[in-house]
C-alpha cells in the first residue's frame, strides 16, 4: 500500500498486528477503530487546505476555480465572436484596398491574433491547474 502519511502507516500496520494477535473476532472493532483515524485525518486535511485558501484570499489573492468553469469559457466565446464582428469589416477594407491580398493578409492576421490568445489562455489554465497541483501535495 502506497501512503503519503507515515503515521497512517503506522496505524495500519498496529492495526494488523493487533489483529494478527487477538484474532479475526475481534476485526470489526479494530477496523472501525482504523477508520476513524483515517476518518479523522483526512477530515485535518480539508481543514488544512481549506485555512490555506481562506488566508490567500484574505491576502488578497482569487479564490480558486474550478478549471473548465463557465467564465473561461465565456471569456474564450467572447473573444472569438469580437472577432468575427470585427472580421467583416476589416476583411471589406482589405479587399477593397489590397483585392485578395489584402483579405488573405487580414484574415491571416485574425487567425493569428486568436490562435496567440487561445495558446496564452491553454497557457494560464495549465499554470493554475500546476498551481492547484502542488497545492495539494
Amino acid at each position: 500500500m502506497a501512503t503519503h502519511d507515515p503515521d497512517l502507516r503506522k496505524e495500519l500496520d498496529a492495526t494488523l498486528q493487533t489483529r494478527k494477535e487477538l484474532g479475526p473476532e475481534y476485526e470489526s472493532e479494530l477496523l472501525e477503530s482504523f477508520l476513524e483515524k483515517l476518518d479523522r485525518s483526512v477530515d485535518q486535511r480539508v481543514r488544512r487546505q481549506l485555512a490555506e485558501q481562506q488566508v490567500q484570499v484574505a491576502r488578497g489573492a482569487r479564490p480558486p476555480r474550478p478549471p473548465g468553469s463557465g467564465r473561461d469559457f465565456w471569456e474564450r466565446f467572447g473573444f472569438a465572436a469580437l472577432s468575427l464582428v470585427l472580421a467583416v469589416p476589416l476583411s471589406a477594407i482589405g479587399a477593397a484596398h489590397a483585392g485578395e491580398t489584402g483579405l488573405l493578409i487580414c484574415w491571416a492576421g485574425i487567425v493569428g491574433v486568436n490562435a496567440v490568445q487561445s495558446s496564452s489562455v491553454h497557457r494560464l489554465l495549465r499554470s493554475r491547474t500546476d498551481r492547484r497541483d502542488d497545492c495539494a501535495d
